[in-house]
């Protein structure tokens, strides 16, 4: 196979493109041509830190090195295409680190490194080429990426069989691979756009192995997925021409709660997007978008430095519950402005509550991380770009009730955030105590400059607030009936939650103000308090919604009391 030593270039439009967060295919096209190089040295070093391992009675990786070669000098597109294929990323990289001992797992290494051989199994079926190897068999399966697999006779978890092919007739162990025992990989097809559903490769789920999966609902994926693709199209044709170069297989995972889809990709499976089955379609495009800016900036980073590694700094992210590094960061923003702009194009109430939350919360998130030193130039100029592009989108109108619930969603996950992982001062809080006790007017608020991020884990999602706005932009008296037990549909929720987003904002005071009395509040029993002030224009609200971590250290230091008359007492520095 050819390995290309020149080093890659990206045209200056693409280049431009890629930093704006919006490209199309041409930007798309030298992404996947670095991608390409990045894959082949990949598996040329994996095959090099294998030398010498035991592969049971399995050929030796040279030998199937040697049939992929032959395979690509057959027919090189479709050999190309099984290169790329996310799984063969997937495995490649976790194979690699078995035997660089980074991780570990139930397998044998010798299955693990094995795999090499179905990988050139596939390309040479896919060239049509007679050939005969070995392949490891994992939980009673065969699987051949991109072209599906079959359950074998075997009554180990481990073992091998053999795959074949002679005059076109394809033998996996004793099945057919045009026969009934076979279980090819199904496609999710769109005008415009096919692509791969994978429910049985052991590396889609981007990190250990896993068994397949047939799925039963490939009906619903296959509708979805063409109601989905549509809306791109009509809305952002170009942008939708570079996914179809991009994407390459969706990896479906089981439904999730409703408003909390689950999603994820990896940099080491360019062109997968694993996905929990969607609410609906638009969901579906969303989250396709997402994991689509994803697949591009960990590309892109493949090619160029956007920040430097170490540094233990931790960052305020909007959309996840915990701290993330500066890495994590520009992941995120970089999906968050796609997802603003998918829902830039999009009407209706709960579309304009995703814009006008997304843009907000990703410059918020953008303006955190501008500063930060371990940025190279390069990083510096994708965060400007995108604080350009988002800052601009601030002003535009949305509807004001969907508006007036994307503040209340960001000032929420804001607050309980530095609730739950802002550390402060113990001598500053001692200090806002004594004075406090002292009666002798305001306390004056502490600066931030001492204030540490520590990792904890919240007892409940800090979204869920934000699901039960999506509801009840979906459906008002629907959530209304939620109050007697809310959290049995939307994990975590509480009966103020809905009492202060349905407008009982008297009801949810008390409520929230009596868990803090009682002492060992949650977080987010602050944070409602503070919620609730702010519905009624209460001087108290603003500290707790800035500074709630604050607030309920000197509570606690003083062992309880009234926490509105202690919130009203401070005053900025």
């Amino acid at each position: 196979m050819h390995l290309d030593t020149q080093p890659h270039r990206v045209a200056l439009k693409p280049y431009g493109d890629l930093l704006s967060g919006a490209c199309g295919p041409d930007a798309v096209a030298s992404l996947r041509s670095a991608e390409r190089s990045w894959r082949l040295l990949l598996l040329r070093a994996l095959i090099d830190a294998a030398d010498g391992t035991p592969t049971a009675t399995l050929a030796s990786l040279d030998d199937g090195w040697q049939l992929l070669t032959r395979a690509w000098e057959a027919d090189p597109e479709p050999v190309e295409r099984l290169l790329l294929y996310p799984t063969v990323g997937t495995w490649a990289a976790y194979a690699l680190r078995r035997v660089r001992g980074a991780v570990t797992g139930d397998s044998p290494l010798w299955v693990e490194l094995g795999r090499l051989h179905a990988v050139a199994a596939s390309a040479a079926v896919l060239a049509g080429l007679d050939f005969r190897t070995s392949v490891p068999v994992r939980d009673g399966w065969v699987v051949l990426p991109m072209l599906g697999g079959a359950r074998v006779a075997q009554t180990d978890r481990w073992g091998t069989v053999e795959v074949s092919s002679e005059a076109g007739a394809v033998m996996v162990g004793d099945v057919r691979r045009d026969g009934p025992d076979w279980s090819p990989l199904r496609e999710l097809s769109a005008d415009g756009c096919t692509l791969v559903l994978d429910d049985l490769d052991p590396h889609r789920g981007l990190r250990a192995p896993q068994p397949p999966h047939p799925l039963d609902t490939a009906d619903r994926w296959s509708t979805l997925f063409a109601e989905a693709w549509e809306l791109l199209a009509r809305h952002d044709p170009e942008g939708a021409r570079a996914a179809s170069c991009g994407l390459s297989s969706v990896v479906p995972r089981p439904r999730a709660e409703r408003h909390r889809p689950n999603s994820a990709s990896s940099g080491d499976a360019f062109g997968a997007v694993l996905v929990s089955e969607p609410d609906d379609a638009e969901q579906f495009a969303a989250t396709l978008v997402h994991e689509f800016q994803h697949n591009k900036l960990s590309a892109f980073m493949h090619l160029f430095t956007l920040y430097r590694d170490g540094g233990d700094a931790r960052f305020y992210a909007p959309w996840r519950d915990d701290p993330r590094p500066l890495g994590g960061l520009l992941q995120g923003v970089y999906a968050f402005f796609g997802v603003a702009r998918f829902w830039r194009h999009r009407q209706g109430p709960t579309a304009q509550f995703e814009y006008a939350l997304w843009r907000a919360q990703t410059l918020r998130a953008l303006h955190g991380i501008r500063g930060a030193d371990r940025l190279t130039d390069l990083g510096r100029e994708l965060v400007d770009e995108l604080t350009g592009r988002l800052t601009a989108w601030q002003d535009e109108p949305v509807d004001p009730r969907a508006r007036d619930a994307a503040h209340l969603a960001a000032a929420d996950h804001h607050a309980t955030w530095r609730a739950h992982h802002v550390r402060t001062d113990p001598d500053e809080v001692k200090r806002a105590a004594a004075a406090y006790a002292a009666r002798s007017g305001p306390v004056r608020l502490p600066p931030r400059g001492k204030d540490t991020i520590a990792a904890a884990r919240p007892e409940r999602g800090l979204d869920t607030r934000a699901v039960l706005l999506r509801r009840l932009l979906d459906d008002p008296e629907g959530l209304r009936a939620l109050s007697a037990a809310p959290g049995a549909v939307v994990e975590g929720a509480r009966a103020e939650d809905v009492a202060l987003l349905t407008g009982d904002v008297d009801g949810a005071r008390q409520r929230f103000e009596a868990r803090v009395r009682a002492g060992g509040a949650a977080p987010d029993a602050w944070v409602g308090l503070g919620l609730a002030l702010r519905s009624e224009r209460h001087a108290a609200a603003q500290v707790l919604l800035t500074r709630p971590e604050f607030v309920m250290a000197v509570h606690a230091e003083l062992g309880g009391g009234d926490p509105v008359h202690l919130a009203s007492s401070f005053r900025a520095p």
